[in-house]
């Protein structure tokens, strides 16, 4: 249902969620999230380009969430690199059809209509909150021994 882009897109930013005020370089983030460097480049230009994420040049540079994970939500990230598709007209361009979408194309843009909706609802915080063992698309480095 979503495409590569969407998942390494969302594999970075819940990635670069995990150290909000640290910056990361795009290696860091690629071995973190196994994606390759060259794709995963391209991917945080299109994060950037939308305001969700900076960068900083140098020394101590690197990648940083523009906001904090409490208001960044799934639909953002997934809208900054691929918009959902939504159907306004007859995909198939059929006439008799007008403005109206046929039974089926109408639920199947319902089902899009729903999905949209969680993930507008969904922050990137409420993943990484989630109570589970298995943590969401990244390796997340373990807390250092105290």
């Amino acid at each position: 249902m979503f495409s590569q882009t969407v998942e390494y897109a969302l594999r970075a930013v819940v990635c670069l969620a995990t150290t909000p005020d640290q910056p990361q370089t795009a290696r860091q983030i690629a071995e973190a999230t196994r994606v390759p460097v060259p794709y995963l480049s391209k991917v945080l230009q299109g994060l950037g380009r939308e305001g969700l994420i900076s960068s900083q040049r140098g020394l101590h540079g690197g990648f940083m969430l523009t906001k904090p994970p409490e208001s960044l939500t799934i639909y953002e990230v997934i809208e900054a690199v691929e918009p959902l598709p939504r159907l306004r007209t007859c995909p198939l361009g059929l006439a008799a059809h007008g403005a109206q979408l046929c039974p089926l194309h109408r639920r199947l843009d319902n089902a899009m209509a729903l999905v949209e909706e969680t993930f507008r609802a969904t922050t990137l915080a409420e993943l990484l909150q989630e109570p589970t063992d298995s943590k969401p698309l990244c390796s997340i480095p373990a807390a250092p021994a105290s």
